[in-house]
């Protein structure tokens, strides 16, 4: 009951707010609503490009063939290689790895070696190059210098981590 009150009761509070420092709520409310949709219109291309990769990925299937070059060298490292379509698909697509994941999960159940590992991958990894998309295309930043190599470099750590845990702990 009190959910359902929170956002109407939030803009009723931020309206009394405004009207009682005598401003012009409707104005403010608009001029914020221009500059969302500018920010908006800086950050859309990353991300249409971002989505339309990873779907090319897919369908092509390069991921496939990605994964299968992948996973000799994962197996050699201690990560289960049937998480390597995890590991290529995190960096770029948070969705697109939650259904990797969901699908591994369903597999081999989530009590497994491959789904704990895959769950914890989820959990200390980062869609790195949708974050800086956002971040960077929002900030106006057009190079991206040692971003990318240090987040990545982050990711790589975060995934052996990841299968090192959970081989140890379970």
């Amino acid at each position: 009951m009190i959910w359902d009150l929170l956002v109407p009761g939030l803009m009723l509070a931020v309206s009394c707010v405004g009207l009682a420092g005598r401003r012009d709520v409707y104005t403010s409310l608009v001029t914020g609503a221009g500059e969302g949709l500018s920010m908006l219109k800086s950050i859309v291309p990353s991300l249409v490009i971002l989505l339309t990769a990873v779907h090319m990925l897919r369908a092509s299937g390069a991921m496939d063939l990605l994964t299968g070059v992948l996973a000799p060298v994962c197996r050699r490292i201690g990560i289960p290689p049937e998480t390597a379509p995890l590991i290529l698909i995190r960096p770029i697509s948070g969705s697109a790895a939650l259904a990797v994941g969901g699908d591994l999960m369903a597999e081999y159940g989530p009590d497994s070696l491959i789904g704990r590992t895959a769950a914890v991958m989820l959990g200390s990894t980062e869609t790195t190059f949708y974050t800086i998309s956002v971040y960077f295309g929002a900030a106006h930043v057009k190079g991206t210098r040692y971003a990318i190599p240090a987040a990545l470099l982050a990711d790589l750590t975060g995934f052996l981590v990841a299968a090192w845990t959970v081989g140890t702990l379970f």
